[in-house]
């Protein structure tokens, strides 16, 4: 349920609004960040002004992952106590969902939960692999450590995020305009075209009658011309469940420079979470477990798993990656001889964190340079549109002649 809060600064009189998404007045003050130097009047919204709340609301981002994970690190490394850290973090949140979820967590604190538990409560807000980590933050004791680590981690996340939608604004203008002027000549153009081809009785090329047929079918029914801005809004809205269909993530790894950004960001999280693991002497089949589900990938998840079994019937961890090489890719054999390495001097845990930290290197190098990786793709795919509607268009005019002089 949406909750207002009208805060009021008992000094200046400033008044700020806040909207929570909780189900009762204490922990929408919290979900606020009201002080001690606040009044606060809690209003329920419903109906319509729910409505408006809901479409106009900042949505839940990387940045309020960001926010309250980097707050909660700082604040437990000065030794605060949890619940507090927490109730600290809701006024750096914007969305109302993160909120309500930072006041349900302190709650559930608060009644002795395990915060892995309450948190697991709110999966449609932190993923598995967030999940996960901290758990192995309360298993290892490094809460603080493992809250910074998903900072850091979400914070890249973020930048990467946001070079995507700068470079992909270029690209995404350049086809809706070409889709509007398709859908436009389907309206105009092409109807008149296929009047003057019927009369000559002539065999189109199938660009054009592809062409035809599809002017035809928007004039029966012009609705589906709303059909690519709603297909493409379903999309970038339900990503999140479509990357995570195994065929999907089988044919994101395959693809060009995509697949490599893919296996070095899930190998930097998978060694990173390993060697915090071993370094809080986890026990190696569990450490590999967790590890495992803070994969997102399904093949980096599987190549943990493996390795977790062959761990347990006696092999040592350089021999079970040699196995499971295959599942890394290129840099397969590259990590096989660096945990073999690993396994001769006892430094296996820096080794692990070298991995990550290069692969991260990597990952900001690429980050800075998406836009330049977008733009040949965008031309492509430009000229490749161009080139079918001059085709479809101009094909048959070529054969006019023979047409008109049979």
């Amino acid at each position: 349920m949406l909750k207002k809060v009208v805060l009021t600064n008992i000094h200046s009189g400033k008044v700020v609004n806040s909207v929570v998404v909780t189900d009762n007045v204490e922990k929408a003050l919290i979900g606020a960040g009201k002080t001690s130097v606040e009044s606060a009047e809690v209003k329920d919204v419903v109906g319509f002004d729910a409505t408006i709340q809901g479409l106009s609301a900042k949505k839940v981002s990387l940045d309020d992952r960001v926010a309250l994970f980097g707050g909660l690190a700082r604040c437990l490394e000065r030794n605060l106590p949890i619940i507090k850290s927490f109730h600290l973090q809701a006024s750096r949140v914007k969305s109302p969902l993160f909120k309500g979820a930072i006041a349900d967590i302190a709650d559930d604190l608060a009644k002795g939960e395990k915060m892995s538990d309450s948190i697991q409560k709110k999966h449609h807000l932190f993923t598995n692999d967030v999940i996960a980590l901290i758990r192995a933050g309360e298993e290892s004791g490094r809460l603080p450590e493992v809250f910074r680590r998903i900072a850091h981690s979400q914070k890249k996340s973020s930048r990467i995020a946001k070079k995507l939608k700068t470079g992909m604004i270029y690209p995404g203008v350049v086809i809706f305009i070409g889709i509007a002027v398709v859908i436009a000549m389907s309206f105009t153009l092409v109807p008149a075209m296929s009047k003057l081809y019927a009369s000559l009785d002539t065999e189109l090329p199938t660009a054009t009658k592809i062409m035809v047929a599809f002017s035809n079918l928007l004039l029966k029914q012009p609705y589906l011309a709303a059909a690519p801005v709603i297909g493409a809004v379903m999309f970038v809205k339900n990503w999140g469940k479509i990357n995570r269909i195994q065929v999907v993530q089988d044919i994101l790894l395959k693809t060009p420079t995509v697949g490599n950004i893919i296996r070095k960001s899930a190998s930097a999280v998978g060694f990173r979470t390993l060697a915090l693991l071993i370094e809080a002497n986890v026990r190696m089949s569990t450490a590999l477990e967790i590890t495992a589900d803070t994969c997102w990938h399904y093949q980096y998840r599987k190549f943990f798993l493996n390795i977790k079994e062959h761990v347990i019937n006696g092999r040592t961890l350089p021999d079970s990656f040699l196995i499971e090489s295959h599942l890394l890719g290129d840099d397969g054999r590259l990590i096989c001889g660096l945990m073999e390495v690993a396994a001769e001097t006892g430094a296996g845990t820096e080794l692990l964190n070298e991995i990550a930290d290069d692969y991260e290197e990597e990952l900001d190098g690429i980050a800075n340079q998406i836009d330049k990786l977008i733009e040949p793709i965008t031309i492509v795919l430009l000229g490749g549109l161009v080139a079918g509607l001059v085709y479809a268009i101009y094909a048959p005019v070529f054969s006019l002649g023979d047409a008109l002089l049979k």
